[in-house]
């Protein structure tokens, strides 16, 4: 069964930070975020293998895809991507409608020339405003392997905290078996940090 596409119409795109604009991804974007994503230090640590340029844009066309994908752009280049899929938290069956729509998963990727900028947390602090104001989500999280520091300690930038750390959960496609950690963060608990 094919998921539904997310509905961010909430939002009212782009969004804008102090130096970044934040936008959902089109397919006229697949050549710049493919040249970011085939980065080895970035290629490294995704999830899937977008060494190949024609099946990145098959991937990229796909409606769940597209609508998880939100393009950031620094004067008006693409120098990265965020992540953002709203779903559903685990309930009991006669509690069930109540979960629908109350929890995402964010990511990110940025280019390494960008690093150090602060760019990555700018972004992500805009993804988890536009989750929980935007589209009211109660509850956000983020995964990544143990060993991809940069990302966790953004998470820990970002306020979130360490829910999970698994033990060899988490298989890489040259490093084997890896820790893998989760990250979470509560509205309330966002809103009390602000």
């Amino acid at each position: 069964m094919t998921q539904d596409p997310q509905d961010l119409s909430a939002v009212s795109w782009p969004v804008r930070t102090e130096r970044l604009s934040i936008r959902p991804a089109t397919l006229d974007d697949v050549d710049p975020l493919w040249r970011v994503r085939r980065i080895p230090s970035v290629f490294e640590w995704l999830g899937h293998d977008f060494s190949d340029r024609d099946r990145f844009a098959e991937l990229m066309a796909e409606p769940l895809r597209l609508s998880t994908t939100l393009v950031m752009e620094l004067d008006d280049e693409v120098i990265g991507d965020l992540y953002l899929h709203v779903g559903d938290a685990w309930a009991q069956s006669d509690v069930a409608d109540r979960a629908k729509g109350s929890v995402a998963e964010i990511g990110w990727v940025l280019d390494p020339a960008r690093e150090g900028q602060g760019l990555a947390t700018e972004a992500a602090r805009e993804l988890l405003r536009i989750a929980f104001e935007d589209l009211g989500v109660r509850r956000v999280k983020a995964l990544c392997f143990a060993d991809n520091a940069p990302s966790w300690r953004l998470m820990e930038r970002l306020g979130m905290r360490r829910e999970e750390y698994a033990v060899r959960d988490s298989l890489h496609r040259t490093k084997g078996w890896l820790d893998g950690m989760t990250y979470a963060l509560l509205a309330d608990e966002w809103r009390a940090a602000r």
